[in-house]
């Protein structure tokens, strides 16, 4: 089985193509960039992912040298994410679906996220750290759902340093810039915002940006405690979940999966309480089609194709609001 799957929740508009012993036969993505100073731009993002549909879907089919008469289901974006956005993904894997008379089947993005870390990391029943622009979940699979420990309350982690960084002018995605700043930094003390198991990250958001205002000279330092502060948080909260659960594997996913001192605080963690760490392949931490393909062909052994005259957008759609059919 081979399925193309359509990303179109924000910034990006991808393509992936796979097949359903994992393999990835194309993966093509076409972001749209706000000017620097400034955030995404719903609309724009919209009407840039029309203009890029057409070019992005032949160069995966091209990549891949596949002709449609070998593929056998397409699926999408369904949410969340931003509705001018998701609504280019749908009506485009829509189209294409009833053109060449193809299954159609949407894709819950985070949930997407978490099958391709599965699947490239090789973990089978992990605590999910999913860290991303708007979303900070901790994510377990537990009686036909994947259920959230525990949450930000306000915005993603991601979001939060892309924020500081259009403040400090270092540009979009500021996650990058933010960590190559913090290297050489010295811990400045922020808010610690953590209340039961959620998160929230305005608070310490308010506080570098004023730090920062005060003192532009000392942007290294304020990156470091940015970091250290929010990082820290997340860790607490898996550990909480990986001592509820008692598993024994967690798995970082999501743009911010990138960091690299993330991904070392998480691993200590781990390696404290006698589990494994994992992260998702940088390659795939961001938005991206093959993770959409490829939890296409797992919805496929469960779930029933949507008609793409009624296939919709869920703007809002959690994580927790999707049946997973394909592990029990």
């Amino acid at each position: 089985m081979i399925c193309v799957g359509v990303e179109s929740t924000a910034h990006t508009f991808g393509i992936g193509i796979v097949n359903d012993k994992g393999r990835v036969l194309a993966d093509v993505r076409d972001s749209y960039r706000p000017p620097i100073g400034w955030g995404i731009e719903p609309a724009k993002a919209g009407q840039h992912h029309k203009e890029v549909k057409e070019k992005v879907i032949e160069e995966a089919l091209n990549k891949a040298k596949i002709h449609w008469d070998k593929i056998d289901i397409i699926s999408f974006s369904q949410g969340p994410g931003l509705s001018p956005c998701l609504v280019v993904g749908k009506d485009f894997a829509a189209w294409l679906a009833e053109k060449y008379n193809k299954p159609l089947y949407p894709v819950n993005h985070p949930v997407g996220h978490i099958e391709i870390a599965k699947l490239l990391t090789k973990t089978k029943d992990p605590v999910i750290i999913y860290a991303s622009g708007g979303n900070t979940q901790i994510i377990s699979y537990g009686k036909g759902y994947y259920r959230v420990f525990g949450e930000c309350m306000d915005m993603g982690i991601g979001n939060a340093l892309d924020k500081f960084g259009r403040e400090a002018g270092i540009g979009f995605p500021a996650g990058p810039k933010i960590e190559e700043l913090a290297k050489n930094g010295k811990y400045i003390e922020l808010p610690y915002v953590v209340k039961g198991m959620d998160l929230s990250f305005s608070g310490i958001l308010t506080a570098a940006i004023n730090l920062y205002k005060k003192n532009k000279n000392d942007l290294g330092n304020i990156c470091f405690s940015l970091q250290e502060t929010v990082f820290a948080m997340l860790t607490e909260v898996t550990e909480r979940a990986t001592a509820y659960t008692g598993k024994k594997e967690a798995v970082l996913t999501g743009g911010v999966a990138a960091n690299q001192r993330l991904k070392e605080m998480l691993d200590i963690m781990c390696k404290d309480r006698g589990a494994r760490f994992y992260s998702c392949p940088m390659e795939y931490c961001a938005d991206n089609g093959v993770m959409i393909a490829w939890t296409g062909i797992l919805a496929s052994k469960s779930n029933r194709p949507a008609k793409p005259g009624e296939a919709d957008i869920k703007p809002y759609q959690r994580v927790d609001d999707v049946k997973i059919g394909w592990i029990e």
